[in-house]
């Protein structure tokens, strides 16, 4: 099984009572309930990418941290994976720490960014009955404004209509628009596949529908 998640950020204090307002007493606490939330999901030879900002700690904490979880990891770099640039880091827990990568899950392509990306490579691909081919994952943006504005945009791009070229040939089409944020405390710290992410988004969508432009 494959799952995705962004912005852990285990050690990271600001989190607690400033940007997330996670509520938690501190970061031990924390770290404790990611930790568990985790591994409750997550089996030995499941597989995890992570899409940046995994911990604010020094190398040494965050190898610990890496120690304590299930399953073999994958890392998108976040910009504030600063502990990437500490000798005493361990990077073997991860298969490979990449900015960027595309891969496939279950005949779908998959785009991995830290950062959203609103134009992104497969983006037209759709399969015969018009179901998306492609997703877009990625975090960064938290719980925030950029998000709201980041669902207007898809709001507006899904209901706009284009002349594409598709395998039956040229036809008038609505524009796909498949990105996910994967941000943690939208599944409650807990590591989801693709499909449980797609799921996540619809009933969150649902209960905070975007205006349009």
């Amino acid at each position: 099984m494959r799952y995705y998640i962004a912005d852990c950020h285990f050690y990271h204090k600001a989190m607690l009572d400033r940007m997330d307002k996670r509520g938690f007493a501190d970061v031990e606490e924390m770290n404790n309930y990611m930790i568990e939330k985790w591994n409750n999901k997550v089996r030995k030879n499941d597989e995890v990418v992570i899409l940046g900002d995994f911990s604010w700690g020094k190398a040494e904490p965050t190898n610990e941290i890496l120690k304590n979880l299930n399953g073999t990891l994958y890392l998108i770099k976040g910009n504030h994976d600063h502990y990437l640039n500490n000798a005493k880091f361990d990077a073997d827990r991860f298969v490979w720490i990449k900015d960027y990568a595309e891969i496939h899950d279950s005949k779908r392509k998959v785009i991995l960014s830290h950062y959203p990306i609103m134009c992104y490579n497969g983006q037209y691909r759709l399969d015969k009955k018009g179901k998306a081919l492609t997703y877009m994952l990625y975090g960064h943006v938290h719980d925030t404004t950029d998000q709201r504005l980041l669902e207007m945009f898809q709001e507006k791009t899904q209901n706009t209509s284009k002349r594409a070229l598709t395998p039956e040939g040229e036809k008038e089409m609505y524009i796909p628009c498949n990105m996910i944020n994967c941000f943690c405390m939208y599944s409650d710290y807990e590591p989801l596949t693709l499909d449980e992410w797609i799921v996540c988004q619809e009933e969150r969508l649902k209960k905070n529908t975007p205006a349009l432009f």
